[in-house]
């Protein structure tokens, strides 16, 4: 009977390799089987609540894979956003997140998380989804994430900022008028006006 129940999380998992135990117990998957299948080594646990078959294709996007079966609401930004779209050579050590004011911080074992606040139009606008492994991956888009490097320069410095800009320029991944869009929506317009005189 259990080897029948885990062929069926498998097929229903075959399009999400990582997936919440909630998901799975709602489809009909005891929580025993998960305990099972961790202890044979065909299912690893990645953190509180989120499994993942051994034999996924691992990828660049793991980390982000993971925080979003938990936080599906979260949306990825700074230092994160400018990973996602490779608009930096760091590698940061923690994944960033946007949360609404009031919102509850998840719980979450790994990877570690930093969270920042948002609201508003500055929550809401510039949202990009894309889907990864059959997971959707909320992000900021690159210009929306220069503006709010730009408003959140004391937390990341304002070189990472004006990397960012330089290289969404060099790689004509933005527009001036998408630029001052989002600038004058993280009210940083007068901050990145001298910046983007100097690049027209």
């Amino acid at each position: 009977m259990s080897t029948t129940k885990a062929a069926s999380l498998k097929a229903l998992t075959a399009t999400r390799p990582t997936f919440r135990a909630m998901d799975a117990v709602q489809a009909g998957t005891p929580r025993a089987i998960l305990s099972r299948l961790v202890r044979e080594g065909k299912l690893t646990r990645l953190s509180r609540g989120v499994y993942a078959w051994v034999d996924r294709v691992s990828t660049e996007y793991d980390s982000l894979i993971e925080v979003s079966v938990r936080t599906p609401y979260a949306v990825f930004c700074l230092l994160t956003a400018l990973q996602f779209h490779h608009l930096t050579t760091q590698s940061p050590t923690e994944v960033w997140l946007a949360l609404p004011n009031k919102a509850r911080i998840p719980r979450i074992d790994y990877p570690p998380i930093h969270v920042v606040r948002y609201s508003g139009a500055s929550l809401a606008e510039g949202v990009e989804t894309h889907q990864i492994q059959g997971q959707t991956i909320r992000v900021y888009c690159v210009a929306k994430t220069v503006a709010d490097c730009f408003k959140f320069r004391n937390k990341i410095g304002i070189d990472i900022a004006i990397e960012a800009l330089r290289e969404a320029w060099q790689q004509q991944k933005v527009t001036m008028t998408e630029l001052y869009h989002y600038g004058k929506i993280c009210r940083v317009e007068k901050i990145m006006r001298p910046y983007l005189e100097f690049l027209a």
